[in-house]
């Protein structure tokens, strides 16, 4: 049996010592790291989505951080496609009510006679068809928020309605006599121009005040192309993982196509174009067929087609804009839809639409 000198066991504490040194340091060098790991993945997940590093795209973003942590409602307007949902989301997610119920509302996707039951609710028998109490969008969303999409598109009953939530922090529902707290934040959208609205008659004023506390503009594709690239490997990543394909590169020529176009359907349309282009792929460079691409491949292109278009009689302008919408089968915003059709973004058609007093809803499955 061996018997360790003082000598030994002195070296023998020593050396603990050091190795309980290095496990402190080691756990709170790891401890550093973990919390610079959530900062970087917080960071990260607020916008997980919303792609881009361009100064346009990164304005937005700075003040959706300046907004979100505050409760006041929020209008985003923008062209169709722009990522307006995406907005209202990160939104959302860092405000105090991000544990709570997000509750997305298309205005224009609901029939107008609908659409006062879907967001306040209604009691039985308040009409023919409804057998029981219903909750409404506003109730589900409690302590949450409620995205009102393509909010020019209520009808002015409605408008009134939701004027009195953002008043007075209550509604009734449809056949009801009893008032309900609205404990919700509003976040509204619309690629209309709510201004024009006005002037036709078709949208309130005082409720777009109330609506327009913060506004945020969300900036067209053909305004942040720096982020192009970037949204293209972003979206191949995402469907070659889907359809299990393997893509390396992005044939030259395709990116400079892509650069060069004026994406009136916005990162909605690149996104689709970057979609059925990967399915079609065979080969592990991405490319794209350029008839894809409609012809007003540049925004000066576009302009100049508004520019004309804006000159014609006020018949001609009306015939036009009805034969648009009969071969869209009324949808006025995406790919196939009449503005994409007519070379000029959504919002502007729709207040052509209003002016004119077209009623687009008549040409939907016509």
């Amino acid at each position: 049996m061996v018997v360790p000198t003082a000598a030994g066991c002195e070296w023998q504490r020593d050396q603990l010592k050091k190795a309980f040194e290095e496990i402190k340091n080691l756990r709170d060098q790891l401890y550093k790291e973990n919390i610079a790991l959530r900062d970087e993945v917080d960071k990260a997940s607020m916008f997980e989505e919303i792609v881009g590093e361009s100064p346009a795209l990164q304005s937005v973003l700075a003040r959706v951080s300046k907004v979100a942590p505050t409760d006041s409602t929020v209008l985003i307007t923008g062209e169709t496609g722009t990522g307006k949902e995406l907005v209202a989301r990160a939104i959302h997610k860092r405000s105090p009510r991000a544990s709570k119920a997000f509750v997305n509302v298309n205005c224009a996707a609901i029939p107008t006679s609908l659409i006062a039951s879907e967001l306040f609710g209604h009691e039985k028998g308040a009409f023919t068809g409804a057998l029981q109490r219903r909750l409404g969008r506003f109730e589900l969303a409690e302590g949450g928020t409620v995205f009102l999409d393509e909010v020019g598109e209520l009808p002015l009953e409605t408008q009134i309605a939701l004027l009195r939530v953002l008043q007075e922090r209550e509604f009734e529902r449809v056949g009801g006599n009893k008032s309900l707290r609205a404990d919700v934040r509003v976040i509204a959208a619309t690629n209309r121009d709510l201004q024009a609205a006005i002037a036709a008659g078709t949208f309130r004023n005082d409720l777009f005040y109330r609506l327009n506390v913060i506004p945020i503009e969300i900036p067209p594709l053909r305004e942040r192309k720096e982020d192009i690239r970037m949204l293209v490997e972003y979206f191949i990543d995402r469907y070659a993982r889907k359809s299990g394909k393997k893509i390396r590169t992005v044939e030259k020529r395709t990116l400079e196509l892509l650069q060069s176009y004026a994406w009136p359907g916005n990162i909605r349309e690149l996104q689709n174009v970057v979609e059925r282009s990967v399915v079609i792929c065979e080969t592990d460079v991405f490319s794209v067929d350029q008839g894809w691409l409609s012809l007003a491949s540049s925004s000066v292109v576009e302009e100049g087609r508004n520019r004309s278009f804006g000159r014609r009689p006020v018949d001609q302008e009306k015939e036009i804009i009805e034969a648009a919408l009969a071969e869209a089968q009324g949808r006025v915003s995406g790919p196939s839809g009449a503005a994409a059709q007519l070379g000029m973004p959504a919002s502007t058609l729709e207040s052509k639409i209003r002016v004119l007093k077209i009623n687009k809803y008549r040409f939907k499955n016509a």
